[in-house]
């Protein structure tokens, strides 16, 4: 289980595009947000890319790197890149099913084509949102069983500029006896 204000997993995946994502070499002042997504199969997903894909200037312009990764091969990757019309936000593929457990994130098997008629992989890891710490440690996170009600990034981002800001610490590190 991932614990807030300890060292994340190994987080490695290719880029649509060319290029990787190593969540170890990433150079970002104030940190990274991670958006898991279910995939290409997931119209829900492609609008919260979007929105991420909007507010990933605003992001940068506060030392934060952004990344939407997925358990998706490279075609389907690149298909939501054209999708959500990607110029600032980087999209990763093939995140392997183990790291997506790793990370906490909750995994489902395939109900057919989805509503947008794109069939869904036989596994895929659901949504999970991770704002990682410049030293690879945990700050927040949400996982999710299901594709709705998903964190908004416009309070992540004000999270960015009150919280992490005045320096307020990640919560929920408590492991002790209760």
């Amino acid at each position: 289980m991932l614990m807030p204000r300890q060292k994340t997993p190994n987080l490695t995946v290719p880029l649509a595009g060319g290029g990787q994502f190593d969540l170890a070499s990433e150079g970002s002042e104030r940190g990274t947000v991670i958006c898991v997504y279910r995939g290409l199969h997931c119209p829900l997903c492609a609008t919260y890319l979007k929105e991420l894909e909007k507010l990933t200037p605003e992001f940068n312009a506060r030392g934060v790197g952004t990344v939407g990764i997925s358990t998706d091969p490279q075609d389907r990757a690149e298909d939501m890149v054209t999708k959500i019309d990607a110029k600032n936000l980087r999209i990763g593929y093939n995140l392997p099913l183990q790291d997506a457990r790793d990370w906490g994130l909750y995994i489902s098997t395939s109900k057919g084509a989805s509503s947008i008629g794109i069939v869904e992989p036989d596994l895929f890891a659901e949504p999970g949102l991770f704002l990682v710490q410049p030293d690879r440690s945990l700050y927040y996170m949400s996982v999710q069983t299901m594709p709705f009600v998903r964190p908004h990034f416009s309070e992540l981002l004000s999270a960015v500029d009150g919280a992490m800001k005045s320096g307020y610490p990640a919560r929920g590190e408590y492991t002790g006896a209760v």
